[in-house]
Protein backbone atom coordinates (compact mmCIF):
# COMPACT_ATOMS: atom_id res chain seq x y z
CA UNK A 1 0.00 0.00 0.00
CA UNK A 2 0.93 3.63 -0.69
CA UNK A 3 -0.39 7.05 0.33
CA UNK A 4 1.18 9.86 -1.81
CA UNK A 5 0.45 13.14 -0.40
CA UNK A 6 0.47 16.25 -1.85
CA UNK A 7 0.06 20.30 -2.21
CA UNK A 8 -0.53 20.82 -5.44
CA UNK A 9 0.30 24.59 -6.98
CA UNK A 10 -2.60 27.07 -6.93
CA UNK A 11 -3.75 26.23 -3.94
CA UNK A 12 -3.02 27.88 -0.48
CA UNK A 13 0.31 27.33 0.76
CA UNK A 14 1.79 26.71 3.28
CA UNK A 15 -0.67 25.27 5.24
CA UNK A 16 0.15 22.42 8.00
CA UNK A 17 -1.09 19.79 6.36
CA UNK A 18 -1.29 18.16 2.57
CA UNK A 19 -4.11 19.23 0.18
CA UNK A 20 -4.29 15.87 -1.30
CA UNK A 21 -3.40 12.13 -0.84
CA UNK A 22 -3.58 9.59 -3.70
CA UNK A 23 -3.90 5.78 -1.95
CA UNK A 24 -3.64 2.16 -3.31
CA UNK A 25 -5.08 -0.16 -1.10
CA UNK A 26 -7.72 -2.17 -0.65
CA UNK A 27 -8.36 -2.67 3.10
CA UNK A 28 -10.26 0.29 4.45
CA UNK A 29 -9.30 1.61 8.62
CA UNK A 30 -11.91 3.76 9.88
CA UNK A 31 -10.68 4.86 13.38
CA UNK A 32 -13.15 7.43 15.61
CA UNK A 33 -13.88 9.09 18.85
CA UNK A 34 -10.29 9.47 19.66
CA UNK A 35 -10.17 11.47 23.00
CA UNK A 36 -7.91 12.21 25.62
CA UNK A 37 -8.35 9.67 28.22
CA UNK A 38 -6.13 6.76 29.09
CA UNK A 39 -6.66 3.12 28.70
CA UNK A 40 -8.26 3.63 31.75
CA UNK A 41 -10.60 6.19 31.23
CA UNK A 42 -9.06 8.80 32.79
CA UNK A 43 -8.82 12.19 31.52
CA UNK A 44 -5.59 13.57 30.63
CA UNK A 45 -4.59 17.01 30.00
CA UNK A 46 -7.86 18.65 31.33
CA UNK A 47 -8.30 22.13 30.10
CA UNK A 48 -5.40 22.18 28.06
CA UNK A 49 -5.81 21.90 24.16
CA UNK A 50 -2.29 21.22 23.56
CA UNK A 51 -2.18 18.17 25.65
CA UNK A 52 -5.72 17.14 24.39
CA UNK A 53 -4.73 17.08 20.80
CA UNK A 54 -1.33 15.24 21.53
CA UNK A 55 -2.92 12.38 24.16
CA UNK A 56 -5.72 11.83 21.00
CA UNK A 57 -3.22 11.36 18.32
CA UNK A 58 -1.75 8.61 20.52
CA UNK A 59 -5.17 6.76 21.35
CA UNK A 60 -5.37 7.28 17.59
CA UNK A 61 -2.02 5.86 16.64
CA UNK A 62 -3.16 3.07 19.54
CA UNK A 63 -6.09 2.07 17.35
CA UNK A 64 -4.48 2.32 13.81
CA UNK A 65 -1.87 -0.42 15.23
CA UNK A 66 -4.82 -1.96 16.61
CA UNK A 67 -5.90 -2.63 12.95
CA UNK A 68 -2.30 -3.22 11.57
CA UNK A 69 -1.61 0.64 10.32
CA UNK A 70 0.17 3.22 11.20
CA UNK A 71 0.23 7.17 10.34
CA UNK A 72 2.40 6.17 7.44
CA UNK A 73 -1.03 4.71 6.03
CA UNK A 74 -3.07 7.75 6.90
CA UNK A 75 -5.52 9.56 3.79
CA UNK A 76 -7.31 11.81 6.09
CA UNK A 77 -7.61 13.65 9.57
CA UNK A 78 -10.78 14.80 11.28
CA UNK A 79 -10.24 16.99 13.97
CA UNK A 80 -13.44 18.21 16.27
CA UNK A 81 -12.50 20.87 18.29
CA UNK A 82 -14.72 22.60 21.46
CA UNK A 83 -15.29 26.53 21.02
CA UNK A 84 -12.68 26.59 18.04
CA UNK A 85 -11.35 29.98 17.62
CA UNK A 86 -8.32 30.88 15.16
CA UNK A 87 -6.14 31.86 17.88
CA UNK A 88 -6.36 28.46 19.02
CA UNK A 89 -3.89 27.03 16.07
CA UNK A 90 -0.75 27.66 18.11
CA UNK A 91 -1.50 25.78 21.50
CA UNK A 92 -3.85 22.87 18.40
CA UNK A 93 -0.26 23.02 16.67
CA UNK A 94 2.12 22.75 19.45
CA UNK A 95 0.14 19.38 20.27
CA UNK A 96 0.77 17.93 17.09
CA UNK A 97 4.09 18.89 16.54
CA UNK A 98 5.07 17.55 20.10
CA UNK A 99 3.66 13.83 19.62
CA UNK A 100 4.23 13.72 16.03
CA UNK A 101 7.87 12.17 15.70
CA UNK A 102 6.98 9.47 18.99
CA UNK A 103 3.85 8.13 16.93
CA UNK A 104 5.25 8.81 13.35
CA UNK A 105 2.77 11.25 12.08
CA UNK A 106 4.86 13.22 9.07
CA UNK A 107 4.40 16.96 8.83
CA UNK A 108 2.87 18.34 7.02
CA UNK A 109 0.16 16.27 8.38
CA UNK A 110 -2.26 14.30 5.96
CA UNK A 111 -5.14 15.44 4.38
CA UNK A 112 -7.16 17.32 7.60
CA UNK A 113 -10.22 19.31 8.62
CA UNK A 114 -10.82 20.98 11.77
CA UNK A 115 -14.00 21.71 13.02
CA UNK A 116 -15.18 24.15 15.36
CA UNK A 117 -18.03 22.28 17.44
CA UNK A 118 -19.61 23.46 20.44
CA UNK A 119 -19.62 20.58 22.94
CA UNK A 120 -18.48 17.23 22.23
CA UNK A 121 -19.98 14.02 24.19
CA UNK A 122 -18.36 14.93 27.48
CA UNK A 123 -17.87 18.65 29.11
CA UNK A 124 -13.90 17.85 29.25
CA UNK A 125 -13.07 16.64 26.40
CA UNK A 126 -11.33 19.71 23.86
CA UNK A 127 -11.09 17.47 21.22
CA UNK A 128 -11.49 14.51 19.10
CA UNK A 129 -9.70 12.75 16.17
CA UNK A 130 -10.86 10.73 13.09
CA UNK A 131 -8.24 8.81 10.94
CA UNK A 132 -8.73 7.05 7.57
CA UNK A 133 -6.22 4.98 6.77
CA UNK A 134 -5.52 2.54 3.44
CA UNK A 135 -4.07 -0.60 3.46
CA UNK A 136 -3.35 -3.57 1.00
Amino acid sequence: MTVNTFSPDGLLQPVPYHHVSVATGTRHVHVAGQIARDADGGHVATGDLSGQVEQALRNAARALAGAGATFADVVRLRFFVTQWRPEHMDAFMQGVEKVAEDIGLELPLPPASLIGVDILFEPDVLVEVEAYALLD
